[in-house]
């Protein structure tokens, strides 16, 4: 499909006639003029936030600089029926790019052509230690969520839990939860416990369907937590799920099950 348009209709609802006269002067340019526009975007473009944030295929615009949806939309123009061309083009700009443009091309991902092809720069991002980088990846696109092997998926998730990273902003974080995922949120609480440390509360949300009696463990453990949040989400977690021996646990915090069950507690309300 050709986001283009879409993508321009959102730009042309927020750019000044100087921007926008910039913007067509480049958008049907060769290959190489492309590129070059996208380089140069930000010394013709504002970084003032995005005005109009709802998606486009998935993507949030939530707290993105314009300058930002400009280039994705440049990049959106690259002419995908030549791909060798095509993928040339965009290589060269991933092996020469800059932070803030490295950004811009990962949140690209999901208007990309050959999206199979762009899977080595999506995993390279999740493995980046630049902060930002990494959250182009992981948050508000859902590359990794329809592209991602489960081992890539957990690989991503697991670093936004070891980094107090928000991971409710993952897309697809509840609809890919896995059995594999859920020990090693297991085997990584018991880490941070012996450190004397815990993890984000809303990730005890990824194990409710995976329970077992070593997990089970776990959650009786988070009601003897001094933190409110991990009791919080000890209850969340044995309402939500079907293991017997979650229910039998229940009956022990009844305060906390009213509170729950009367939306005192919720899962949103643990996600900051």
């Amino acid at each position: 499909m050709d986001y283009s348009s879409l993508l321009f209709d959102r730009i042309q609802s927020q750019a000044s006639a100087k921007e926008l006269s910039w913007i067509e002067s480049k958008a049907n340019g060769s290959l190489q003029s492309l590129q070059t526009a996208f380089v140069a975007a930000p010394r013709f473009i504002s970084k003032e936030f995005v005005q109009y944030p709802e998606p486009i295929n998935g993507v949030s615009f939530n707290n993105w600089t314009f300058d930002r949806l400009v280039r994705v939309y440049l990049l959106s123009k690259f002419n995908s029926s030549d791909k060798d061309s095509y993928i040339k083009a965009i290589d060269t700009l991933f092996d020469t790019a800059e932070n803030n443009e490295a950004v811009a091309l990962i949140s690209t991902l999901p208007f990309l052509a050959y999206p199979d092809y762009w899977m080595l720069r999506a995993t390279n991002a999740v493995r980046s230690n630049i902060g930002p980088v990494f959250d182009a990846i992981a948050f508000q696109n859902p590359f990794p969520k329809n592209l991602f092997s489960e081992l890539a998926w957990n690989q991503m998730v697991l670093k936004c839990i070891f980094n107090d990273k928000p991971i409710h902003k993952i897309e697809g974080v509840l609809d890919r939860a896995n059995a594999e995922l859920a020990h090693s949120i297991s085997y990584l609480a018991h880490e941070r416990w012996s450190a004397g440390r815990t993890i984000p509360a809303y990730a005890w949300r990824l194990v409710i369907n995976f329970l077992n009696e070593e997990i089970l463990k776990d959650i009786q453990y988070l009601f003897s937590s001094s933190s409110v949040h991990d009791r919080i989400a000890a209850t969340l977690v044995c309402i939500a799920t079907d293991f017997p021996g979650a229910k039998e646990e229940l009956k022990k915090h009844r305060d906390l099950e009213l509170k729950a069950k009367t939306d005192v507690f919720s899962w949103e309300g643990l996600e900051n």
